[in-house]
Formats: structure tokens, C-alpha cells, sequence
């Protein structure tokens, strides 16, 4: 069954790419075999339909245009489906398979591992890595355990809305969410989803271990324009709590915390077992503080002693 379809694969991708013009379906149903076996007109339709959408998935850029008897026709242009040459040295060539190693855990594995074939296929060079033996035990890894990814990465890719359902962590149950995604960022471990929340009318950075249940895909268009790249991962880190513009003051346990101690501006020792730690208070500092648990004791401010105390509050009842 696997080889039949992907000789069937084949062959529509040789039709659409080496027609001069648009070919209709009753025209590819003629010249492909196995759309000849096809029962009646509806499983036809059904398999050319699927047949399309993995080569699309694959990469190749179908067109959908009307021929000239009127008919809607496809064809898929050799120069819109052709890379231009591609020049790496061997440190470029190096950095890139490092970087295809990260994505072992995700369905981007395949992805990765088909893109460096391609480019070595087209003259990347293999041989002479500066990184061999110096970096070889480097085995770079970004975790994804959460379900949510998957969809999300290809409703980012594909620019479609979802709908969710979030838990924030100062609630005890989940709210259904509206949001056109922009991109996936992974920040201190945790994945998080940048995006605009249609109901609330701006921005919004989710995280991926608080969305319940199954992610939707809406067939409909943004209404809202994607910034850069750079912006939005600006917008991650600041809502995940890298921006902070002034300071907080803490009890840490002696011994626990050395992620805070890391990030701490100033450290007094105490003789009671705690110690008094001044570190950079930003968006999110509240959510990094309550993972720490009963070794933390936030003195000040006093709001961000409040957020703490209510997140608290919404983790034991829930």
C-alpha cells in the first residue's frame, strides 16, 4: 500500500510539473493509472484530494488556476518549485547538522533529516567538520511533551486560528481561548505560544503545559497583522519574565533556589537557615517564584507578594 501510493505520488508530481499549462482533474485522471482504477468520480476526488494536500505538505507549490476551456486546473512551475544553489562553508554546514538534532523528539525529526539529505544531495559538505571530535558529544535537545505542539506548529506554519481551552495559573478552571498563533518560542525549558487573542483584542503569550484538551484549527483568516520574528520573541520573553525594570526582595532557603541565586543582583547569608536575595522583577516573576515552593518567602513588593500568595491559593484548590 506505502509503495503504491508513493508511486502514485510520483507520477502527479511529474504531471504537475511538466505541464506548459494548467491540468484538469478529468485531465490528470486520464493520465495517472491509478486514478483510472478509482471506482466512481467520488473516490477519485477524495484520493486526488489527499494525493494534493501530501505533496503540498512535502513542499511542492501547487498552483490552482482555470485553463483554457474555464475549468480550474493544476500545474506546479519548475522555477517556483527549484532552490537556488546552495553555498556552505564547512562551519555553516556543521551548525545546521547540530541544529537538526534538536528536533529529534518532535515530528520536525523527519523534517530535519529529509532537509540535510536534500542539501547534501546538492554539494553540502560533510567531510572536514570543525566540530568533529571537539563537539561530538553535543547532543542538543528541546524537550516537547505537550500535546498542543504539534497543531500549534502547523497552525503557525499555516497561519490558521485556533481555539483552546487555558488554565491560568491564578484560576482554578480553564476558559476557552480565541487566538490567531504567530510562533512557537521555547523559553527556560517551558514552550510557549505567542499570539492575538481575538476576545481580549491584542497580544497574548500562552503557556503549553496550561492548555486543556484539544487544540481546534478555524478555517478563517488573521485579522490582526504578525509582527517579526524578533518582535515576537521580544514579546515571549517578556511575558515569560526575562524584561524586568526593577527589583524584588526574597527569603531563599540556605541551599535551595540556585536558579534565583543565578539571577540575583545581591546575596546577604543569614544564620537562621535563609537568606535575603535581591533579584530583577519582571512579567511572570510570580509564576518562576511559586515552582519553588515553601523554600521562598517573597518580603517585597508587595504586590508581587500578593500575585505569589494568590497563585497559591488558586494551586491548592484546584
Amino acid at each position: 500500500m506505502a509503495i503504491a501510493k508513493a508511486e502514485r505520488l510520483m507520477n502527479l508530481a511529474l504531471c504537475l510539473l511538466g505541464t506548459r499549462r494548467p491540468l484538469s482533474k478529468r485531465e490528470l485522471r486520464g493520465s495517472i493509472e491509478a486514478y483510472m482504477e478509482a471506482g466512481n468520480d467520488e473516490s477519485f476526488n477524495r484520493m486526488f484530494e489527499r494525493d494534493k494536500d501530501d505533496l503540498r505538505e512535502l513542499g511542492l507549490v501547487i498552483e490552482t488556476v482555470e485553463n483554457l476551456e474555464g475549468e480550474t486546473g493544476y500545474m506546479a512551475r519548475r522555477d517556483s518549485n527549484r532552490l537556488p544553489p546552495v553555498s556552505l562553508d564547512a562551519e555553516e554546514a556543521a551548525a545546521l547538522g547540530l541544529a537538526a538534532k534538536v528536533w529529534q523528539q518532535a515530528r520536525l525529526a523527519g523534517a530535519a533529516s529529509g532537509a540535510l539529505q536534500k542539501l547534501r544531495a546538492g554539494g553540502m559538505p560533510e567531510a572536514g567538520n570543525p566540530y568533529e571530535g571537539q563537539h561530538s558529544a553535543i547532543e542538543p535537545r528541546i524537550p516537547v511533551h505537550e500535546a498542543a505542539f504539534e497543531p500549534l506548529m502547523l497552525a503557525c506554519r499555516d497561519r490558521r486560528p485556533v481555539v483552546f481551552d487555558y488554565r491560568k495559573s491564578t484560576a482554578a478552571r480553564p476558559e476557552t481561548r480565541q487566538v490567531e498563533p504567530w510562533a512557537l518560542e521555547c523559553w527556560r525549558g517551558h514552550w510557549y505560544l505567542a499570539g492575538y487573542d481575538r476576545e481580549r483584542g491584542a497580544e497574548r503569550v500562552f503557556r503549553l503545559s496550561r492548555i486543556t484538551g484539544k487544540v481546534r484549527s478555524r478555517a478563517a483568516k488573521y485579522t490582526a497583522e504578525v509582527p517579526d520574528v524578533v518582535t515576537v520573541r521580544e514579546t515571549v520573553a517578556s511575558w515569560a519574565g526575562e524584561s524586568a525594570d526593577r527589583s524584588a526582595l526574597i527569603r531563599l532557603r540556605a541551599g535551595a533556589g540556585y536558579p534565583l541565586r543565578a539571577k540575583a543582583t545581591a546575596v546577604r547569608e543569614g544564620t537562621d537557615g535563609w537568606d535575603e536575595l535581591e533579584i530583577p522583577y519582571g512579567h511572570g516573576l510570580d509564576a518562576w517564584l511559586v515552582e519553588f515552593g515553601p523554600d521562598v518567602v517573597v518580603v517585597g513588593p508587595a504586590d508581587l507578594r500578593a500575585d505569589v500568595v494568590d497563585r497559591l491559593r488558586a494551586v491548592a484548590g484546584a
